[in-house]
Order: C-alpha cells, then structure tokens, then sequence
C-alpha cells in the first residue's frame, strides 16, 4: 500500500510542471499511470493540453480521463514527457522497459525538450542491474541477438505471457529480459548493445532524464544530474610592460 501511496504521490508532483499549451510525452506503467489520471483532472479543470501516448495501453487510460491525443507526426517536439523507470541509479541513468512499452518511450524521451521520471523509492539503487534489461528484437533475429547478449555476459530470457506464448509489443516484436548483474558500465553496455542487427532497442536510457522525482511515503524528492566540474582554468596575470624612458641624444658642440 505505501509503495501505491509513493507512485501516486510522485505522479501527482510531476503533473505540476506541466504548462497550458505543452505538447505532453505520456508514459507507460504503473506510476505514469497515476501521472495520466492526475493529468485528467487537470485539464477536466481547464488545462489546454495535448498528449502523445508511448503504449496502446496509456493511450486508453488517457482518452478515458479526457486528454486529447496527436501523434508524432502532428508534434515531433515535445514539450515536456513523465514516465515511469524500473531502476534509477546516482547518475540518473535508467532501466526502463519493465512494461514492454521501451521503444516507444525511448523514441518520445529523445523527441522531448524534458523528461521527467517518476518512481516510487524503491526503484532507487546503487548500481543498475538487480532488475532485468529488456531489449526488444525481432523475432526473425532473436537467435543471433541471443548470442550477442551472452557474450557480453548477459542471460537472455524470452518474455512469455501467462498462457505460455510470446509476449508482443505494440510494434509487433518480442522482448528478451536480460540478466546482467551489476551493470558496471551502462554507456558502455548500451553502445555494444545499439550495434546489434536485429535488436529494435534495450532498455537502458542514458542522459534522458533531466529529473526525477521520487516518492517518500506522501512526500516527493527530486533528483537532478550532476553537473560536471570544469576543470579550473589557470588566470592570466597581466603584468605592465616597462615603460621606455625616452632617450635623448647630447649634440656635440
């Protein structure tokens, strides 16, 4: 219960940065779900809005609190975009995909000028890694994409539903769910993975984030990055030129 109490409370807060007029990226999961209701009653209230949703799923819940939607292709700039992370580590880099709907979100956080994350203080960790990677592929590559992930370390697993079958995503392809372990290097790990052939996207989001909210029982704390030192640049000293005595020459008489 103090875990839904946590999601609501960061969706709610995230909800307040949100302007009349922004075109609006809307996340998939169970905390940018309490995002999306919040939202609702917002514009219930007058907000003038649009949304663009990341999953089929989000996309119901949105119409049904009364957002109006667009596309991509109507809005490819997006003002401002909440959603959901599975981990959240110091650097605020992310796992995200835990709902299938990565892609998409991946796609949406880059088209926005902010990306807001919200997430209960458990997805708070050290190190990213205790909680599987998603990567989404085609089926026809899922084999050679496999192979790839073993051999940078990772234990691929193909994500089922509960009769057994494939889980498919809205784009029409499966996930792997991936153990890594502790991910000592997600930059690292994230450029192997993006030159994959048949690999559609993993769920590791480096940089996106430009804060994240967490929720502390019915409170909220924020995360922003870290801005890197500039290395201290040595003064110049202007030091005075000596003055040049004028000289004078004696005439000889």
């Amino acid at each position: 219960m103090a875990n839904e109490e946590e999601k609501e409370a960061a969706g709610r807060a995230a909800t307040k940065l949100v302007r009349d007029g922004d075109i609006v990226g809307l996340g998939t999961g169970s905390t940018a779900y309490f995002a999306v209701v919040a939202l609702g009653e917002r514009v219930k209230a007058g907000l003038k809005i649009i949304g663009i949703p990341t999953s089929v799923r989000t996309a119901d819940v949105a119409r049904a609190v009364g957002i109006p939607l667009t596309t991509l292709g109507e809005h490819p700039e997006i003002d401002i975009t909440i959603d959901g992370a599975d981990e959240v580590d110091p650097k605020l880099n992310l796992i995200k995909g835990g709902g299938g709907a990565l892609t998409r979100e991946k796609v949406i956080a880059t088209a926005s000028k902010k990306m807001v994350v919200v997430a209960d203080s458990g997805k708070l960790v050290p190190v990213l890694g205790k909680f599987p990677l998603p990567v989404e592929v085609i089926a026809f590559a899922r084999t050679v994409v496999e192979k790839k992930i073993v051999s940078l370390g990772g234990s691929p697993k193909l994500r089922v539903k509960a009769d057994g079958s494939p889980f498919v995503t809205d784009n029409g392809n499966q996930i792997l769910d991936c153990g890594f372990g502790k991910i000592a290097d997600p930059p690292a790990l994230a450029r192997e993975l993006s030159g994959t052939p048949g690999l559609v996207e993993h769920g590791l989001f480096i940089g996106l984030a430009k804060l994240v909210i967490i929720g502390r029982g019915d409170s909220v704390d924020e995360m922003r990055p870290k801005l890197a030192r500039k290395r201290a640049q040595p003064k110049r000293v202007r030091t005075k030129r000596p003055s040049r005595k004028r000289q004078t020459k004696s005439r000889k008489t």
